[in-house]
């Protein structure tokens, strides 16, 4: 598939390129990011050169893994967004924001924009979330945006050469009001 550009009320959603390899570099930086992503650390300017200029729109070439970054009119980077394909029909995404521009509601609204769009494109039926146990603010997002937690993952998600625990939580289709792709029959309490 070729990038797509998404826009909301207040963003821009587009690929990352060669012009943001220093800003996304840049933004890697925040100790927060490091430690709440899988992304390396340290974050050295090579990681953001393969990531930008080879991981990007190799995802994007294979429909392997979906990657915006986030602009506000302003033209700054607020953050990034990836949907990667875990099995037919699932994806799941994962999200940043860049310090200056938390608390501002940005990751939430690409969020919906994301799903939505990844329901109705790609045609999946079930869009998973995970987070390290102890990332409140990503929970939030995930909560906030319509995500239902289905529990903890013991020793699921490795970071940095640990495995941790991690919240899982999905979003579907029906969660938008939007038809699934394929029947649905969930199970009975």
């Amino acid at each position: 598939m070729d990038p797509v550009t998404l826009t909301t009320e207040r963003l821009l959603l587009r690929t990352v390129d060669r012009r943001d390899t220093d800003t996304v570099y840049a933004a890697a930086q925040d100790p927060d990011i490091q430690r709440w992503t899988t992304i390396p650390s340290p974050y050295r300017r090579e990681h953001a050169v393969g990531f930008v200029e080879q991981a990007v729109p190799e995802g994007w070439a294979t429909d392997s893994m979906f990657t915006f970054g986030l602009f506000p009119a302003s033209g700054e980077l607020a953050g990034m967004l990836g949907i990667t394909m875990r099995s037919p029909g699932t994806g799941e995404i994962g999200f940043w924001a860049t310090r200056e521009h938390r608390r501002r509601g940005y990751i939430a609204e690409a969020t919906r924009a994301a799903a939505h769009w990844s329901f109705t494109t790609l045609a999946l039926d079930r869009l998973e979330w995970r987070a390290e146990v102890g990332n409140t603010a990503s929970r939030a997002v995930a909560e906030h945006t319509g995500f239902t937690l289905e529990g903890t993952l013991r020793c699921a998600l490795e970071n940095n050469g640990v495995r941790r625990d991690c919240w899982i939580a999905s979003l579907l289709p029906s969660d938008l009001d939007l038809p699934s792709t394929a029947p649905y029959l969930p199970a009975r309490p």
